[in-house]
């Protein structure tokens, strides 16, 4: 067993601990604003429904809430706050996802080329930069701001498919559940930012929330670079034994060439793939639904007061990320051991954590009136669906390691527009008629979509290495490496050699 850095802890468990707090701020990075703009606005004609995730960005709806900063022993000032009507809170709140969705796909082919420290690293650091400059924009114009945080996005919507490569050159296949599993770490970033920005808000002023989640990212950004690196070849602390385990797991099935291309007809025609992006666009399309409207149904239909209502609405975002460690942990031991086959460990935990929310979402149809059911019900999907972290996310390095950023980032864009989708469905469906009745409308869709994306990938999924993973070279082929080491550092090695 290697030892590490300072002899005590591995490379990996630095990178592991790395990408959790990195996750976590990736989330603080996006929603502080959401958070903030309650206490930024003069006039609260309306404000924003604090669910903290991503599709509130899209969505500006009439809570009645208590202006957080009018509490006594405030510090906030009348003249701190501006006089943002409903129409530019919601332009500022949903740029964010303009700059956000361009850079899905690029940003994972991107890791792929020159590595996935270098995209996640400067995307963190150039968005923590922008936080910090947030009050200066916002004293300067709303338009500044609405720039700022479609410049935010652009650099945050690269983050999330860089992780795929990283994992691909670092984490041995039978151990790459656990480690997506720590993706979701954003969901208890988001549920700890919620109280943190509360509390700062109150007491210090809502321009320490940017200060404070940007200084937090700057750090974590300097430290990133100091400790992560992108292969375990290129990491000057490593011993010999951790590298030798890593490399010997990850090239156990042979060396295989790095493309230096990206074979779009067979990505584009694969079932495989597209079994990933159906269930992945399902998934995040239903998340965004429940977490999104949470807030909103609890106050219509279950009428619980606000202070039960941000307790409650924070449950699924502890549950979902309890369920993605625990069943992250057994899928890997399942594989491991040979109880299961990869493609039966995907199956089976991609149909619990996105089919069991859709029947979950038919008993909501017609028990969710009643408190207890309806709270139970939608805290249980949440909790269901953290699991597919041993189901369809890292499913990408299965089949194709080489281009898992890319698949990644495909499946990324595609269900960013779930929360586009997801908040012009509830609104039209409930605008100025929130009744029980139309909210059993949006659970039986609910329940359709994630029954169909689930049953999608159950017949076309697989955990087999994909034959496009390695195409023939145009060229003359040189260039023999482990599978998703990122182009460059196989161009610098055939250099030096």
């Amino acid at each position: 067993m290697s030892t590490g850095i300072a002899g005590w802890i591995t490379c990996r468990q630095v990178l592991n601990i790395m990408v959790i707090f990195g996750f976590m701020l990736n989330y603080a990075l996006r929603v502080n604003f959401t958070i903030a703009i309650v206490a930024m606005t003069k006039t609260l004609v309306s404000t924003v429904v604090p669910d903290y995730d991503d599709s509130t960005l899209f969505n500006v709806t009439d809570t009645t809430m208590t202006d957080p900063t009018t509490t006594e022993g405030s510090v906030i000032k009348e003249a701190d706050k501006f006089e943002w009507d409903a129409r530019q809170q919601n332009l500022m709140l949903g740029s964010f996802f303009w700059g956000y969705v361009l850079t899905e796909l690029p940003g994972g082919r991107l890791a792929e080329i020159i590595g996935g420290r270098r995209v996640f690293g400067y995307s963190m650091l150039w968005a923590s930069l922008l936080t910090l400059l947030t009050p200066l924009a916002a004293n300067t114009h709303y338009i500044a701001v609405v720039i700022l945080r479609a410049v935010l996005g652009f650099f945050l919507g690269a983050s999330w498919p860089a992780i795929h490569p990283l994992t691909a050159v670092w984490i041995p296949p039978m151990d790459r559940s656990k480690f997506i599993a720590n993706m979701m770490a954003s969901s208890l970033g988001a549920a700890i930012t919620m109280p943190i920005c509360g509390f700062l808000i109150a007491t210090i002023g809502w321009q320490s929330v940017f200060y404070f989640t940007g200084g937090l990212g700057l750090l974590w950004s300097i430290i990133w670079f100091m400790v992560v690196f992108e292969t375990p070849a290129s990491h000057p602390r490593i011993t010999p034994e951790e590298r030798t385990e890593i490399e010997t797991a990850i090239n156990a099935v042979g060396k295989k060439k790095k493309p230096s291309y990206v074979p779009w007809k067979s990505i584009l025609t694969s079932p495989p793939v597209w079994a990933i992006i159906l269930t992945h666009g399902a998934s995040v399309f239903g998340f965004f639904t429940v977490v999104n409207q949470l807030p909103t149904y609890m106050k219509y239909i279950l009428h619980f007061n606000i202070k039960e209502n941000g307790l409650l609405s924070s449950l699924p975002y502890f549950g979902k990320y309890a369920m993605a460690v625990i069943s992250s942990h057994l899928a890997d031991y399942l594989r491991k051991s040979g109880k299961l086959s990869t493609t039966a460990t995907r199956k089976i935990f991609t149909a619990f954590a996105v089919m069991t929310p859709g029947f979950l979402m038919i008993i909501q149809v017609y028990m969710g009136e009643t408190r207890s059911w309806a709270v139970g019900i939608f805290t249980l999907s949440l909790f269901l669906n953290g699991a597919v972290t041993a189901g369809y996310l890292g499913n990408g390095l299965d089949i194709a390691p080489n281009f898992s950023g890319t698949i990644f980032g495909m499946a990324n864009t595609l269900s960013s527009f779930g929360g586009f989708v997801s908040a012009y469905m509830v609104g039209q469906l409930t605008n100025d008629n929130q009744t029980y009745g139309q909210w059993q409308i949006v659970f039986w869709i609910l329940a359709v979509v994630y029954i169909t994306g689930s049953t999608a990938y159950v017949l076309m999924g697989t955990g087999e290495l994909q034959a496009w993973n390695n195409p023939p070279e145009k060229g003359d082929g040189n260039g023999e490496t482990e599978e998703g080491v990122p182009l460059n550092t196989r161009n610098q090695t055939a250099a030096v050699k």
